[in-house]
């Protein structure tokens, strides 16, 4: 995710918030699946008792009414015996469950739970099938799952929310699984997602498109954009089909994009083979306050430049392919992205000294505690996406400065490869590194990450870095 404030003002936004971690809900039935996952920001994310391998979603979609009309088809794994279990949704009103092609009793409770209780219980190591019909209107949200275009398009964006408003799901990073979208709007719309589209089909007066998305992706990196786009098709020397989308007033952001090829060239050297089968972005023209990764296919923002583009293109490595495990291991996402985009692209493509840039940022803030008073690890709920965008490029040059360019460019594209198409905390990335240089990390990282105070000048200005 690309926030609108690129290089952040400290104000109020930085102040901290708690760090509480509520305790995962457990019914005390061992036949139940948690609700909850119990992660320490958002313990009722996810659900226990299954993992989910593959979600085929049919939509339809009327702008104009922002009726939606839905089925999606769950193939999950029982994990333990199942009388009855969780899935994540929050979009319109259910009218049919059934589990194996039986009817399954459901309910709806909190916020995001669909209770499911299949007509005979599911025992462990099983394959089931889980089916869910809806319909109704949509409601358009600031970023947390429909966003309404103004041509009278819509589309969905929102992390860590956004999966569980047009469709049931596992909605954890924990549980990636396969995807599909079937998506039908009248003839004259357009419908973009992730992955490679297979089909699109006029009969009528409406349109049928099918996207694939063949590798796993966790819910929040899905998507359904329906506008009036313009196309940008590129291919890439290697063969990869690039497919963009473009909304009626985001044409102008097709020269940025034309660069697409440029950029995940430069991503590949640094971190290893692109993880996907295709590539792309959809530029809308609504007022967002952010781009987000998406997989395979970011949504773009108006304001969108150059600099967001390499951003998010760096989230398929770091973010996408590999997922947190938990949300406080969020820098393992935005630190990455935001050192690529505003210092390793800047230096290998524009020639900055980013040394100097380096100081320069810590010289400004050196004596602004707000500035530090985030932590990069376990920022707290509420503020995982502030810190991690302005100080995240600062911890990663420093660490950069003090392995040496030999053991830290190899040691991060091992690390992202290594967790390909899977899950990472930020204990293991600092493991891992500490396991790459001869030099003791402890204090550096503990300076870093931990503390919520400037850092020592020893971990300041290590290397080329001293003024």
């Amino acid at each position: 995710m690309r926030r609108n404030w690129r290089y952040m003002a400290v104000g109020a936004v930085l102040l901290a918030g708690a760090n509480a971690a509520p305790a995962q809900a457990d019914s005390g039935d061992p036949f139940t699946g948690a609700p909850g996952l119990g992660d320490p920001y958002y313990p009722m994310d996810g659900n226990g008792g299954y993992h989910a391998s593959h979600y085929d979603v049919t939509v339809s979609y009327d702008p104009p009414s922002h009726q939606l009309t839905g089925n999606t088809r769950i193939d999950a794994v029982a994990t333990q015996a199942l009388r009855t279990f969780d899935l994540d949704y929050s979009g319109p009103q259910i009218s049919k469950v059934t589990v194996d092609n039986l009817p399954a009793w459901f309910d709806r409770t909190d916020e995001h739970e669909l209770v499911v209780t299949p007509m005979i219980p599911l025992l462990p190591g099983l394959p089931f099938t889980v089916q869910v019909e809806y319909a109704g209107p949509v409601t358009g949200t600031d970023g947390e799952g429909w966003v309404f275009s103004p041509s009278g398009g819509a589309f969905v964006a929102g992390e860590p929310h956004s999966a569980s408003s047009w469709y049931p799901l596992n909605d954890t990073p924990l549980d990636k699984a396969t995807f599909t979208l079937h998506a039908t709007v009248p003839q004259e719309w357009e419908v973009m997602s992730n992955g490679d589209k297979v089909s699109d089909t006029v009969s009528g007066a409406n349109r049928t498109v099918s996207w694939e998305m063949r590798q796993p992706v966790v819910g929040y990196l899905t998507t359904i954009a329906i506008d009036k786009f313009e196309f940008l098709e590129q291919r890439r020397a290697n063969g990869t089909p690039l497919l963009s989308g473009f909304a009626p007033d985001a044409l102008k952001a097709k020269e940025v994009e034309s660069r697409l090829p440029e950029i995940l060239d430069f991503q590949e050297q640094l971190y290893g083979p692109y993880p996907f089968d295709t590539a792309g972005g959809i530029y809308v023209d609504t007022d967002l306050q952010f781009s987000l990764e998406t997989q395979s296919r970011p949504i773009y923002a108006p304001w969108t430049d150059l600099d967001t583009v390499v951003h998010e293109i760096t989230h398929q490595w770091w973010g996408d392919s590999m997922s947190v495990r938990q949300w406080s291991d969020i820098c393992l996402n935005e630190c990455f992205a935001s050192y690529t985009a505003d210092y390793l692209w800047p230096e290998r493509k524009d020639g900055k000294d980013v040394d100097a840039m380096y100081r320069e940022t810590v010289a400004k803030y050196h004596d602004d505690p707000k500035f530090w008073q985030i932590a990069l690890q376990n920022p707290g709920k509420g503020d995982e996406f502030t810190s991690v965008y302005y100080r995240g490029p600062l911890f990663l040059h420093a660490l950069r400065r003090t392995m040496g360019d030999d053991a830290y460019f190899p040691a991060v594209r091992d690390f992202v490869m290594g967790h390909k198409y899977g899950n990472a905390s930020m204990p293991e990335f600092r493991q891992f590194m500490q396991s790459r240089t001869g030099r003791d990390l402890s204090g550096f990282f503990a300076a870093w990450l931990d503390r919520t105070d400037r850092p020592a000048d020893e971990f300041l200005y290590p290397g080329s870095l001293r003024p």
